[in-house]
């Protein structure tokens, strides 16, 4: 019951913000649906669970959440428009309001989406992590629930990157003064959408985003991941060292664009320099790919005309020719002479007529 919430109603910040309800909740914490009137807008506030103010550890999740998404400004990441600390020690982020789903949400009620949409919402996504990875920050927790969908700009699927509460800055952006990493050789993330070497706590770069994001493009596409495992711990040995389902093998009766199945099974191999090396490389193949699925459509939209209209015959032989010409010909002679027979007759006509009435 949300009744008894004590973050409903609240003014933060001096009362520049004030919560309205409760959208959804976490093992971390909660977001709400709050105002900004100065500004006249919505915007949703995920403040901690108060039971978690002690950890250091998720602390710190929340503070790298609040650098990572400031240090972006994709269209295709949710926006960070401020952050704090609340009277109770709990730590909060305001972030722009969004009115959607999920992918994941999406997946449960549509079931496997059309190749088109799929694509879209992917190279938009590609696009939002690939500036993340230029700013030094690897997600590690990429998967359906991270990715919202809404309609912005008139745009329908507007992609929204969410929840880099698990992002780790790399060498490009540490200073001093930086946020502590994570300790190395520990795994964290969601195990359906591991990299291997995410899986065995190694090192992470761009590459490690890059296995996530094609796990998520087959799940969305097939409806299943890329593996068959009965707990969800047994994809961690599996991401490790078995290969994955052929995505056009995974559900009889699905097709695909020919160059896609090759495009995933290299966004998932096991080595990270068999890879793409960038998200934007793994956008633009998959561009390609939707250029196929767009060129196919239109072929089959557009009306073909019979073959024999389009197929033409053999040329005419002289004669041919020849009796074509006199075809179109002869008729226009016969007409010029009858006409000047007629004119004749017409005047030999008056003649007698004048010449009978000059004898009267």
């Amino acid at each position: 019951m949300t009744v008894n919430d004590p973050y409903i109603g609240l003014e933060i910040a001096d009362g520049k913000y004030k919560t309205l309800h409760r959208i959804g909740t976490g093992g971390m914490g909660s977001v709400y649906k709050a105002t900004q009137p100065q500004m006249g807008r919505l915007v949703a506030i995920k403040i901690m669970h108060s039971k978690f103010v002690r950890r250091r550890d998720l602390v710190g999740r929340f503070r790298r959440e609040a650098k990572a998404l400031g240090a972006l400004s994709h269209p295709n990441t949710v926006k960070v428009f401020d952050n704090g600390i609340l009277p109770d020690g709990a730590p909060f982020l305001v972030m722009e309001f969004l009115e959607g789903k999920n992918l994941h949400q999406t997946m449960t009620t549509e079931g496997p989406l059309s190749v088109r949409r799929v694509l879209s919402v992917m190279i938009q996504v590609c696009h939002a992590i690939d500036e993340a990875h230029h700013q030094g920050i690897v997600h590690r927790d990429l998967k359906p629930e991270n990715i919202f969908l809404c309609q912005q700009g008139g745009i329908k699927d507007f992609a929204k990157v969410l929840d880099f509460g698990l992002a780790k800055m790399t060498d490009v952006n540490v200073k001093p003064e930086s946020l502590v990493l994570t300790a190395k050789g520990m795994v964290f993330g969601t195990l359906q959408f591991l990299s291997p070497e995410q899986a065995q706590g190694k090192k992470l770069d761009a590459r490690s985003d890059v296995y996530s994001l094609a796990v998520i493009l087959y799940e969305a596409l097939t409806g299943k991941l890329p593996f068959d495992a009965k707990e969800a711990f047994e994809y961690v040995r599996l991401h490790i060292s078995e290969p994955p389902i052929p995505l056009d093998q995974r559900v009889p009766g699905l097709v695909f664009p020919s160059a896609l199945p090759a495009v995933v099974a290299k966004a998932l191999a096991k080595e990270p320099r068999h890879r793409y090396a960038t998200a934007l490389e793994f956008a633009l193949a998959l561009k390609r790919c939707n250029a196929e699925v767009t060129s196919a459509s239109r072929r089959d939209a557009t009306p073909v005309a019979p073959r024999a209209a389009l197929m033409p015959g053999p040329a005419p032989a002289a004669s041919e020719k020849k009796a074509r010409f006199f075809d179109r010909r002869v008729p226009l002679v016969i007409t010029i002479l009858v006409g000047f027979h007629c004119f004749l007759l017409g005047v030999l006509f008056a003649l007698l007529v004048l010449r009978m009435v000059g004898r009267r």
